[in-house]
């Protein structure tokens, strides 16, 4: 049996009524017995109890109207009926059933898990009217707490043996209750959109599917009337006020209207702003002139405000923790000008007792207590606990919105500092299948503990497996050696990577370069900003080709690398790539300066960094170069949460030894893996070193004249093959312009960023290499520097075209009677050596997925050179970014 719970007032008047006609008969007997009827889980001494009526009293209408109500309102019985028999009272109770369980139907946007927690009642509890209303009460203020104010709820009863029932709340969830409109009566000044604008309630629109600020919320109509009258007080409008707001239903109770009404008043101009301290080292002819609001300037409440956090901060750089800085108005309404006295009031100059340290379970107190810039004793200083703040925040340990709070200590003179810490994970286990749009497939072990021990030290250990690229390496890094402000840090690392070309967009693996070593490196601040460090590197490299590929046949049994004799043939590979190979060592020590103000290391909203590197190879080994390399960067907070940032680097890698052959060679002093490369990730808008000097060999055939007759000249073919190699260059440059865009708090829970983004760059200065000739004629051509001075001669090619490219012609079968396995023609052209910058433009977003970082980017090249390679699309899943 099921049935909808009533109210209970009906029920008890019927049972009183009952009562009442039951109890009149004999109303003025003496009570000789009273006895309970129907009770099953109650004792009759319990009901007797919650009576009045007693033996020996005088039965009247009113006693018996009185008992009726107390037994009621226990709330225990579901009926009640009193009878006098010339003395004789029955009392007969219906029990309240028992509750076996609750049950919710109906509801999909509110799980099950929000809306128990609303509810009263409980299984094995007494069942009640009342509690059954104020339950569905709370459920309906639940649903208007998430905008659904058409929601209604209907309690239902069902009736089980043993006078149990189950309760069935019934939800009928409704549409979400929308804004449909927003008016504004009473402004004169600021248009409706304007002052629209300064709202955090929005109108419903279609292109708001993914914002919540068109949903009606009463509390944030509180707030958007104090958004109102910030605004008109930052304009001048000292007088504004809102005199009404109210928000109606709609006629289908679906969405709501809502109207201001608004009294602008007079805009008001400053007047005299003056400063009034009693603090010693305070004087208001030292912080008058600092003011940022001038005479004549329209009133700014916001700049007032501002002024006076300034004062208090200024104030504690002195050592005034507790300064009260406390602004006087005075208010013209003749002349409309507002008169300021800020009063700065006497206090002592404070020095720190105590600096406490809470929440910390895993990190050890000395981790925390080294990034304080103040010590117990020490004269407080407002810039130095916020910079303490933002310290402790860029180590990672702990919550973002970490704040130190400042309380009074023992004497008027004394402060504690406390630092309510809350502790992130710090160690990262992670086994990971991705795929990115550079080395397609990935596969990733790594683990890190970033805070060691709680002693604040990284250790890590990852293996990396990819189409293209396997590594494996170990690092400690030790961010105070014997508790000294000494960093030191090691690594160990083997990385096999195999390089590649484009043959007609597809990516076809060149050369593998194998590289094996290890770096050690120690570094020291100098100031709080400033900081040095030193490091020592020693590497194994081993860079091949396939012999079966790329190899000469020299004894002519088919085989390429069979024989001892058989060489890198530039034919096949190219001369940069037959240039490339071999092992060699690279012994290297290098120093950085960096400085670095920057709010937080990990996500800085302002601030800048400077990093400056310097790295001498030749320290034994057989590699000979100095690199150096200028990184900086800069943030900045603008239009309240969005960050911009500005960044950029370059660098310049010069040889110490030559190795050239001889004039025009075509062999750069400075080897193919030791020089720079541009492209995708760093430059978003071009394909993976995309960017800078390549070799594009293109298919061709012999050229014939109006008859069909050979010429001496060659044709491109236009869908022939075509590989496309990047060989680097010596220089490059890199600049970036970012604006990372807010989102609402559901996206920033969800670890979304996006960002529009310009980026600038080029890698340039390379010595053009030989391009292929006919090695078979070995004709010979002279060689001219930049200044046309003739410096030699070198082979020359078959055949050039009007921009001096080479073609070579290869006949079907080489000289030993073998089939050549490139007996197509072919041309090269050598393109990009140019530090013109390239140019892009667009928008992406980081994402904190659940199955790790991703990163997506849509970049539109604007500006570019010939032969580079864009891309508009680019992402990342699964990897570090």
């Amino acid at each position: 049996m099921c049935g909808t719970i009533l109210g209970g007032t009906a029920v008890s008047a019927q049972a009183q009524e009952q009562g009442e006609a039951q109890a009149s008969p004999a109303a003025q007997d003496t009570i000789r017995s009273i006895v309970v009827n129907g009770s099953q889980r109650l004792e009759p001494t319990t009901v007797l109890s919650y009576m009045k009526l007693r033996v020996g009293q005088t039965y009247t209408q009113e006693a018996a109207d009185q008992a009726l109500k107390d037994l009621f309102e226990t709330e225990l019985f579901k009926d009640v009926s009193i009878r006098n028999n010339n003395g004789a009272v029955v009392v007969e109770v219906v029990e309240n059933p028992v509750i076996n369980r609750i049950l919710l139907e109906g509801n999909k946007r509110i799980k099950e898990d929000k809306i128990y927690p609303e509810i009263r009642l409980a299984p094995r509890q007494i069942f009640t009217r009342s509690k059954v209303r104020a339950d569905v009460a709370r459920i309906i203020e639940l649903y208007k707490r998430k905008g659904r104010f058409a929601a209604n709820v209907e309690p239902k009863m069902v009736q089980l043996e043993q006078n149990r029932v189950d309760i069935v709340f019934e939800i009928n969830e409704g549409p979400k209750s929308k804004v449909q409109q927003i008016n504004i009566i009473g402004n004169e000044e600021f248009s409706d959109g304007k002052l629209r604008g300064e709202m955090v309630t929005k109108q419903s629109r279609f292109y708001r599917f993914f914002s919540s600020s068109d949903t009606y919320d009463p509390d944030r109509l509180a707030f958007d009337q104090q958004k109102l009258r910030q605004f008109y007080l930052t304009e001048g409008y000292a007088d504004f006020r809102v005199i009404s707001a109210v928000a109606e239903l709609t006629p289908d109770k679906r969405d709501f209207i809502i109207t201001y009404v608004v009294e602008e008043g007079e805009r008001y101009k400053f007047g005299d702003v003056t400063v009034e301290s009693e603090i010693r080292d305070f004087t208001p002819e030292f912080l008058t002139p600092q003011l940022p609001m001038k005479s004549g300037d329209f009133y700014n409440a916001k700049q007032v405000e501002d002024t006076v956090e300034r004062l208090s901060e200024t104030a504690g750089l002195f050592g005034y923790a507790f300064a009260d800085v406390r602004p006087q108005f005075t208010r013209n309404k003749e002349t409309l000008t507002m008169d300021i006295l800020f009063q700065v009031a006497e206090s002592d100059r404070v020095y720190v007792e105590r600096i406490d340290i809470n929440g910390n379970t895993l990190t050890q107190d000395k981790v925390v207590r080294r990034e304080f810039r103040l010590n117990e004793g020490d004269a407080f200083n407002s810039f130095q606990v916020k910079r303490s703040a933002n310290r402790i925040k860029s180590l990672g340990f702990f919550q973002e919105d970490l704040e130190i709070e400042q309380k009074q200590g023992s004497a008027p003179d004394r402060i504690i500092l406390e630092a309510n810490v809350e502790e992130k994970a710090t160690g990262e286990l992670q086994l990971s299948a991705g795929f990115s749009s550079v080395e397609n497939f990935i596969l990733q072990a790594s683990v890190r503990q970033r805070n060691f021990r709680g002693k604040g030290q990284e250790l890590r250990a990852s293996v990396s497996y990819s189409s293209f690229s396997q590594s494996i390496e170990l690092g400690f890094t030790e961010p105070y050696l014997f508790d000294r402000n000494i960093a030191v840090g090691a690594d160990v690392f083997r990385r096999d990577l195999n390089s590649f070309n484009f043959v007609n967009n597809n990516r076809e693996t060149t050369f593998e370069q194998l590289t094996t070593g290890f770096q050690i490196r120690a570094g020291v601040p100098i100031t709080e900003y400033l900081s040095a460090s030193v490091r020592y590197g020693l590497s194994q490299d081993d860079v091949t080709l396939e012999p079966s590929l790329f190899f000469t046949d020299s004894n002519g049994d088919g085989i390429r690398g069979n024989s001892p004799a058989d060489a890198c043939d530039p034919l096949l590979a190219g001369r940069f790539l037959c240039d490339a190979l071999g092992s060699r060592t690279t012994s290297s020590i290098g120093a950085s300066l960096i400085y670095d103000d920057r709010d937080n290391r990990i996500r800085p909203s302002r601030g800048q960094s400077i990093v400056g590197s310097l790295d001498f190879a030749g320290l034994g080994g057989s590699v000979k170069y100095v690199r150096g390399r200028l990184n900086a960067s800069k943030h900045w907070r603008v239009l309240g949460d969005f960050i911009f940032s500005v960044s950029g680097e370059g660098g310049y890698i010069h040889p110490l030894e030559s190795r050239s052959t001889g004039p025009g060679d075509g062999i750069d002093d400075v080897r193919l893996t030791d020089r720079f490369f541009l492209g995708e990730p760093q430059i978003r808008g071009f394909d993976i070193r995309g960017v800078g000097p390549r070799v594009v060999r293109s298919s061709t055939v012999p050229g014939l004249d109006a008859n069909g007759n050979p010429i001496n000249e060659i044709v491109e073919v236009t869908n022939g093959r075509q590989t496309d190699d990047a060989i680097g260059g010596r220089a490059y440059y890199l600049g970036r312009a970012e604006l990372e865009i807010p989102l609402g708090s559901g996206a920033r829970e969800l670890g979304l960023r996006p960002s529009i983004f310009v980026d600038v760059g080029a890698v340039f200065k390379v010595r053009q290499p030989l391009l292929l000739t006919d090695l078979q004629t070995q004709r010979q051509r002279t060689i001219f520097d930049d200044d046309g001075n003739a410096i030699g001669v070198a082979p020359e090619y078959l055949t050039v075209d009007a921009d001096g490219n080479a073609g070579v012609t290869l006949d079907a079968v080489d000289a030993n009677g073998n089939p050549n396995p490139i007996a197509t023609n072919f041309v090269e052209r050598f393109f990009g050596d140019s530090p013109s910058p390239r140019v892009s433009v667009g928008f992406g977003v980081n994402w904190n997925s659940p199955f790790g970082p991703f990163r997506i980017d849509i970049a539109k090249a604007l500006l570019k050179e010939p032969g580079d390679d864009t891309k508009l699309f680019t992402f990342n899943v699964g990897t570090q970014f």
